[in-house]
């Protein structure tokens, strides 16, 4: 805490800065929303990738809808921290309607980005790099309920890390044989290229 911030990686604005090796990212949704997936599918492929990682939720009530927070810590040290984030460097909302609800930009690094599941920016975002995704819409064209997933894709190419194939193979992984795994793949690559 309180060291400068690196640069970002190289793939200019639309990558994330990550302080000392150490990128923490926090996700928003509703439970039963695959936050909690898509965080550990996430910290799957950076660990595939050579990073040390942590993913973990925070439930409010447990119930299917209420608010939820999860976190996906990586760095390239072994990480000691075992605490909510409260500072992310990238924060992540799969429910838009929790933009009025929860704050979501509370912590924020100064340089953070808000990689939010929408056409466009709403109103109530207090944060000067947002992001939209609209996952729900490719989502829905495609059939699927993958808001999750394609997200995820989002969040790899906003990091600039795993490579896209690292979170491919981790979610189909995950979610084994529930689902089809090339349907699987293409949502994780919709939302990569998203922001690509």
């Amino acid at each position: 805490r309180g060291r400068a911030r690196g640069e970002a990686r190289g793939a200019g604005d639309r990558r994330v800065a990550a302080m000392n090796g150490l990128t923490e990212i926090r996700w928003h949704a509703r439970a039963g929303q695959g936050a909690k997936t898509a965080s550990q599918i996430l910290a799957l492929a950076l660990l595939r990738s050579g990073r040390f990682v942590q993913a973990f939720p925070e439930y409010g009530p447990e119930r299917r809808g209420a608010p939820l927070r999860a976190y996906t810590r990586c760095s390239d040290r072994p990480i000691r921290r075992h605490d909510a984030i409260e500072h992310p460097g990238t924060v992540v909302v799969l429910e838009p309607s929790l933009v009025g609800e929860a704050a979501v930009t509370e912590g924020l690094a100064q340089d953070g980005v808000v990689l939010l599941n929408a056409e466009e920016p709403p109103s109530g975002v207090a944060a000067e790099r947002v992001l939209c995704v609209p996952a729900s819409r490719l989502a829905s064209e495609r059939g699927s309920g993958f808001v999750n997933i394609t997200m995820l894709g989002a969040v790899g190419a906003a990091l600039g890390e795993p490579p896209l194939e690292a979170i491919q193979d981790a979610a189909v992984e995950v979610l084994g044989r529930k689902v089809d795994p090339t349907a699987v793949r293409e949502a994780v690559e919709e939302g990569y290229r998203c922001l690509r």
